[in-house]
């Protein structure tokens, strides 16, 4: 669906729940066709939606089937083979003061859910929670981001076609429409964005009690060891930071690095760079741009009494920004008071892992964390003593293409987490069941009126289960 305006709104939202109150939804058939309708889109619709990429991010084709399209196929196949043990009952063990009876969690849909989508990966960001939505077995609403607009207008033209249109609806357009969602009541609001939207969506979900998901970013450092292979940190940095423009919320975002390991780095991420888009990126087909002038004239702030290492060069008719490499950052520049989300990489001079932690740990808890080293010792360290959505040893970026990884963030960089498994329990609500034959009917020892006699069974009873459970606490 699509050219809703704002007052239809409420409309299309009853129409939602209608469908959802209908049972239509709640299936495993019908979640697993939407599922197999998800795919098909993709895969029919592939070079439309790479054409749309390209139209809004200047995406290559080849990335936008690695990083936009492959990852919602990867969610969809990995869905379609496990959801049915997925959405098995558990049974879960019952005390003797309960037995004899059975317990199990069940999971339900939530209802209906709001997805709103970002424009930096406009099709993954969009479909992969809708995976999980639709495999939990909700009616859902996608709002794309209206600054990847071919991106939103294809989506909104295709998924009709592929989907439930009674239950799966998508809202273009901007503020305003965007505004109107949120005094709606959901029964989830799915976010991917930066903080200060975060918090306008939190605070309109907070009036109706909805629960939130929130995928918000942040500032995700690397720190590279004296120790590690720096030539292939060097290609895998500039791969992870530069792809996309570096405009990904899991990029690599800042190093930190003594200065004599800074100095052997940079050349090598000056030779990994030449590798990746050739002499001049700007003629490359691989190199993405900036989104809209706005953020361009953002990054080339931040740009602003930086002397760079690698890159620097800009042009604003074509939004283009080198991959750019700052070494010798301070801690307190400009560049480092915000997530960068685009395609400049400041390094930072530390003394060693001790003052890399303590950076770390003095900042707001950030998506992802990426170290570089041989040492287990050392990761071990830095799990222990740092905080972060994810942690990738010796790879940037590439969890997110793991589906049996949650993803989220902590703290500022998010609340909440998806992919695979985890999109079902965002999506769904995890029901206590409980149930007790009639006969015998020992639940009758906790009635009043309480005899001495009962008194003194209840008291032994009690002092023995704590015993039993103290004993299995110690094992």
């Amino acid at each position: 669906m699509t050219d809703v305006l704002a007052p239809e709104i409420p409309a299309l939202l009853a129409g939602l729940r209608d469908t959802y109150h209908s049972g239509r939804t709640k299936p495993l058939a019908w979640r697993l066709r939407q599922l197999r309708g998800l795919r098909r889109m993709l895969l029919d619709q592939g070079q439309e939606l790479e054409r749309a990429l390209g139209q809004d991010l200047a995406k290559s084709p080849i990335e936008s089937q690695l990083t936009e399209i492959g990852v919602v196929l990867g969610e969809a196949d990995h869905a379609l083979r496990h959801l049915r043990r997925w959405l098995r009952p558990k049974r879960v063990p019952v005390p003797l003061t309960v037995a004899p009876a059975t317990a199990r969690v069940i999971r339900e849909p939530l209802g209906v859910v709001l997805i709103i989508s970002p424009w930096n990966y406009p099709v993954q960001l969009s479909l992969v929670p809708v995976v999980g939505a639709l495999a939990a077995g909700n009616a859902v609403v996608l709002k794309p981001s209206e600054f990847a607009p071919a991106t939103s207008e294809l989506l909104a033209r295709l998924l009709p076609g592929y989907l439930d249109s009674d239950a799966v609806a998508v809202v273009e357009g901007g503020v305003e429409e965007t505004t109107r969602l949120l005094t709606e009541r959901f029964d989830h609001i799915f976010f991917t964005g930066n903080g200060t939207v975060g918090r306008i969506v939190a605070r309109a979900a907070a009036e109706h009690l909805t629960p939130v998901t929130l995928e918000l970013g942040g500032k995700s450092p690397v720190y590279v060891d004296a120790d590690a292979d720096l030539a292939t940190t060097a290609d895998r940095l500039a791969w992870g930071k530069f792809m996309n423009a570096g405009q990904t919320c899991v990029a690599p975002d800042y190093v930190l690095a003594t200065g004599e390991t800074a100095s052997r780095l940079v050349p090598l991420l000056r030779a990994a760079i030449g590798r990746l888009y050739g002499p001049d990126p700007s003629t490359s087909t691989d190199y993405g741009r900036i989104v809209n002038d706005r953020q361009f004239t953002r990054l080339t702030g931040l740009l602003d009494g930086l002397n760079p290492e690698i890159g620097g060069t800009v042009d604003a008719g074509s939004r283009y920004i080198a991959p750019t490499v700052i070494d010798g950052v301070a801690a307190d520049a400009p560049i480092m008071s915000e997530e960068i989300f685009g395609p400049l990489l400041p390094i930072v001079h530390v003394s060693g892992p001790d003052e890399a932690i303590t950076v770390i740990a003095n900042r707001d808890k950030p998506l992802a964390l990426y170290l570089f080293t041989r040492s287990s010792v050392l990761v071990r360290r830095f799990l222990r003593d740092t905080s972060s959505g994810a942690v990738g040893v010796g790879i940037p970026a590439a969890h997110l293409f793991v589906p049996g990884l949650p993803f989220g963030g902590v703290g500022e960089s998010g609340v909440g987490r998806y992919h695979g498994e985890f999109s079902i329990d965002t999506f769904s609500h995890r029901k206590a069941v409980l149930a007790k034959p009639m006969r015998p009917d020992t639940v009758k020892l906790a009635y009043p009126p309480f005899s001495a006699r009962r008194e003194l069974f209840a008291r032994l009873f009690i002092a023995r289960t704590g015993s039993r459970s103290g004993q299995a606490d110690d094992r």
